[in-house]
């Protein structure tokens, strides 16, 4: 079995998908103008530029409909990205993929800041107000809009719906997450093997038990309360972990224009072996540094545009520069701190990966104080990422039983009693199996699926994103003249629907 997953990870991360995410990411970045380089001002001016604004400081937004705040909504995406994959997902790219593989995380994540644009701005263009007056958007409601009405697909566009739908569930029942800080937070504190009732029960268990209770508690309150939490909860934290890199960067000062070289030397040679590292070609590192710069920021996942879909706002490009604003924040800023950490330790080429290796690269810089202080850093970072694909889940369901009535109380109310159950039993698992390497096999072909899907899409309706891109270039850029007749969201022009 485990083989099987090896080769299918080997696959759907082969050639076809990279060769589809860069032609796409090419596609959108040169028909667009290279506009996330050339409008990058822009896009910060726009985003962080007005983090902290009241809504009604804003222009234009405290008239537009929706149910949270444009910074509610990059803080609960941001809380869904930043935390397990980009410090256990980059840790571990490091240790299979060598120092080379950040390279290839940034100009991924290059392409990745224009194609979270767009589908966030599909997502935001394509979104659906339910019964309660609550807005929801994403993948599938682009593919129902965008390909089965507009494209005249009829009911065709359920099959990449389903598809789609089904990998990003996958990731519920088969998460990481959970066990990483757990591992963290019992190897900061030291807590070791207890004994309940004559049953030994490995700290990591309990820790994991403690995180899905806390999980309980966040998503309690749904999306609106989560995003709420998460506007004053992930800025903070954000802030507290760029501390400890730069302090890690500070500590090591005289190692880094070394490790600078390696990392650009070996992204185009290879590592060769090091220790406990086995050694990786190129195309090795290439593939691994993709799949982890998509796990982490999630750019063409399809998973962003769930929560942006929900926001207040003028545009829905005025939104997707939120999009490419959190590729630029997760991979260039918070990565980027990770992977350097990590590499400054040396402690990548001992063997050991995930969370652990985070720990070590933390604990060799600042003792205990690094390792503690990282264990609070995740376990926040667990729980916001758990909230945040809550969102994500939340939306597909939402899509999937659109009316109120028995069936959508009876769907919400079991998805709201499992919901942090697939993290503790994912502990338990692989904590009693130890075979810990292989959920890494299974992240990457459950982040593989949805984006291979998503991508796709997002190319077939790129017309829509490129007649809204030159609107909102004309209405706030200057750049040409505005079209009294452009429609700025679907359901403005489709009533009934």
């Amino acid at each position: 079995m485990i083989e099987f997953l090896n080769w299918l990870d080997g696959v759907l991360w082969g050639l076809p998908l990279i060769v589809l995410m860069i032609v796409t990411g090419l596609y959108f970045t040169v028909r667009s103008g290279f506009f996330q380089f050339r409008h990058f001002g822009w896009i910060m001016k726009r985003t962080a530029g007005q983090m902290f604004q009241k809504d009604e400081e804003k222009s234009g937004e405290k008239k537009e409909k929706g149910m949270l705040s444009s910074f509610e909504a990059i803080s609960t995406a941001i809380g869904g990205t930043v935390g397990f994959g980009n410090i256990a997902g980059v840790a571990t790219a490091v240790a299979a993929g060598g120092p080379g593989a950040l390279v290839w995380m940034w100009l991924t994540s290059c392409l990745g800041m224009i194609l979270k644009q767009v589908e966030v701005t599909l997502g935001c263009y394509y979104r659906r107000e339910n019964e309660k007056g609550e807005y929801y958007g994403g993948p599938t409601y682009y593919m129902e809009r965008g390909l089965g009405k507009e494209r005249k697909w009829g009911k065709l566009w359920l099959i990449p719906a389903i598809i789609f739908g089904v990998g990003i569930f996958s990731t519920f029942f088969v998460t990481s997450s959970t066990l990483t800080a757990a591992q963290v937070v019992s190897g900061a504190f030291h807590i070791g093997t207890v004994s309940v009732g004559g049953i030994q029960i490995e700290g990591v268990i309990i820790v994991g038990a403690l995180l899905c209770v806390l999980t309980y508690v966040v998503t309690s309150g749904g999306t609106k309360k989560i995003a709420s939490l998460f506007s004053k909860l992930v800025p903070v934290m954000s802030v507290i972990y760029i501390l400890m890199g730069i302090a890690m960067i500070i500590v090591n000062i005289t190692e880094v224009p070394g490790v600078i070289a390696a990392i650009f030397t070996n992204a185009f040679t290879g590592t060769a072996a090091i220790g406990g590292f086995a050694g990786c070609a190129v195309s090795q590192m290439i593939r691994v540094g993709m799949a982890r710069s998509v796990y982490s920021n999630e750019a063409g996942w399809g998973t962003s545009p769930m929560i942006h879909a929900s926001a207040k706002t003028r545009h829905p490009v005025e939104q997707g520069l939120w999009g490419s604003f959190e590729v630029f924040f997760d991979t260039f800023i918070i990565c980027s701190i990770t992977g350097l950490s990590v590499i400054l330790s040396g402690n990548w080429t001992d063997g050991t990966n995930g969370g652990t290796l985070a720990l070590s690269a933390f604990a060799s810089g600042f003792g205990s104080f690094g390792s503690i202080l990282l264990a609070i850093v995740m376990v926040i970072f667990t729980v916001t990422t758990s909230g945040g694909w809550f969102t994500y889940y939340l939306a597909i369901l939402e899509h999937l039983v659109k009316k109120e009535g028995l069936l959508k109380k009876i769907v919400m109310k079991a998805f709201y009693a499992v919901r942090a159950l697939p993290g503790l039993l994912w502990t338990i698992y692989l904590v009693k199996t130890n075979n810990q390497g292989f959920i890494w096999t299974v992240v990457d072909i459950t982040s593989a699926i949805p984006t291979f899907v998503n991508v796709a899409v997002i190319l077939i309706l790129s017309n829509q994103y490129f007649k809204l891109l030159k609107d909102y270039k004309a209405r706030y850029l200057g750049v040409g003249k505005v079209d009294p007749n452009t429609v700025l969201f679907y359901e403005d022009a489709n009533k009934d629907d």
